[in-house]
C-alpha cells in the first residue's frame, strides 16, 4: 500500500506519519516546504510539493497511490482562510483523490462538529463529512475532541513560568486523546472493512475539566498556577476585533472555536464499540496523568541540570575572581 498523508507536518499529521512508517507502509507526504518537511525526510517519508490551494498541485502527489489520510487545518497564523483551506482546498483535494482511483480516503474531524454550525471550523468540517459521503469514497471520518499535546502549553508551560493561565466561561470537560492513540486508529482504519464509510467518535479514557489539569500540574510541578477567567463576552469581543484585519480572520475563526470550550458541555463520546471495531485495546490508550508525569518528569529534570550547569559556571566564575585578587 502506498499512504499519501495530507498534514504530515502537524501535530497530528506527524504521528500519523510515524506510525505508518512503523507499520512498513510506503508513506508520501503532501508538503509546501521541503524544509520544513526534512524531518519526515528523514524518519523515511517521501515528500511531495504541493498545496491545497493549489489544485494544479495535487495530481502528481496522487500517482500510484492507493490510500490518503488527510490531517490538515488551517492554522491561526496562516494567510489564507479556513473556508480556503479546510473547504475549497479539501474539495480539491477529495476531487484529486477520486480522479486517481483511490481506494481508502481516512478525514479528520471535529466531535459534535454537526452541533455548533455557527462556529467556521466545525461548520466546515461538517460540510467535508458530507462530501466524501456523496463522493463515491471508500472513507472513514474520524472525530477526536483535543490532545494532550495541546495541554502543554496551554497548562504545563504557564504554570512553570509563573504565568496565568486562562479559563474560559463554564469550561467545558474534554476527553483528551494523546495524538500517538488517535494515528493509532487512523492506521488501523485502512485494512478494516469495518470501518468503511463510518464515521466514529473518539475519546479518551475520561473527560477533564481545565480545573482539574490545573491540580495536576499543581502537584507533578509542585508549583502553585496562577488562574486567571475569561468572560465569554470578553471572548467575543475580541473574536469582533479581529475580524476587523484581515490577518486576523483566522484567528477571529478559532476563537468561535474556543467558544465551545466555554459552553460547559462536555466533549466526550462511549468508545466501547469504537475499540471493538478497531480491534485496539482500550488499556494500551494513555491517559493524562501518565502523559503529563513524563513531560513534568522530563522538563525539570532538565531544569536541574541546567540550574547545576549555571551554577557550576558561577562556582568557575568566583574562583578566577578570588585568583586574580590575591
Amino acid at each position: 500500500m502506498t499512504l499519501l498523508i495530507v498534514g504530515a507536518t502537524g501535530t497530528l499529521g506527524r504521528q500519523v506519519a510515524r506510525r505508518a512508517l512503523d507499520e512498513g507502509l510506503k508513506v508520501r507526504c503532501l508538503v509546501r516546504s521541503l524544509k520544513q518537511a526534512a524531518f519526515l525526510k528523514e524518519w523515511g517519508a517521501h515528500l511531495i510539493l504541493g498545496d491545497l490551494c493549489e489544485p494544479e498541485s495535487l495530481p502528481p502527489a496522487f500517482e500510484g497511490v492507493t490510500a490518503v489520510i488527510d490531517a490538515a487545518t488551517a492554522r491561526p497564523t496562516d494567510s489564507l482562510s479556513i473556508r480556503q483551506v479546510d473547504w475549497e482546498g479539501k474539495v480539491a483535494l477529495i476531487q484529486a483523490a477520486i480522479a486517481a482511483g483511490v481506494e481508502r480516503y481516512i478525514f479528520f474531524s471535529i466531535m459534535d462538529a454537526e452541533k455548533y454550525p455557527q462556529v467556521p471550523l466545525m461548520h466546515v468540517k461538517r460540510c467535508i463529512e458530507q462530501y466524501l459521503a456523496e463522493s463515491g469514497l471508500n472513507y472513514t471520518v474520524l472525530r477526536p475532541c483535543g490532545f494532550f499535546q495541546g495541554l502543554i502549553g496551554q497548562y504545563a508551560i504557564p504554570i512553570l513560568e509563573n504565568q496565568s493561565v486562562w479559563v474560559m466561561g463554564e469550561a467545558s470537560p474534554v476527553a483528551y486523546m494523546d495524538t500517538q492513540d488517535v494515528a493509532k486508529f487512523a492506521i488501523q482504519a485502512l485494512s478494516n472493512p469495518a470501518t468503511e464509510k463510518q464515521m466514529f467518535q473518539l475519546a479518551g479514557p475520561r473527560d477533564w475539566g481545565p480545573y482539574e489539569i490545573i491540580r495536576l500540574c499543581e502537584r507533578l510541578s509542585d508549583r502553585e498556577a496562577k488562574v486567571s477567567r475569561m468572560p465569554v463576552g470578553l471572548l467575543r469581543f475580541v473574536r469582533q476585533i479581529a475580524r476587523f484585519f484581515q490577518w486576523g480572520w483566522n484567528l477571529s475563526d478559532r476563537l468561535a472555536f474556543a467558544e465551545v470550550l466555554a459552553t460547559g458541555e462536555p466533549l466526550t463520546a462511549s468508545m466501547e464499540e469504537v475499540y471493538t471495531t478497531f480491534g485496539i485495546d482500550a488499556s494500551q490508550t494513555a491517559t493524562i496523568e501518565s502523559y503529563m508525569q513524563d513531560y513534568f518528569s522530563r522538563i525539570l529534570k532538565k531544569l536541574k541540570e541546567l540550574n547545576y550547569e549555571k551554577s557550576k559556571k558561577q562556582s568557575k566564575s568566583k574562583r578566577k575572581v578570588t585568583s586574580k585578587s590575591s
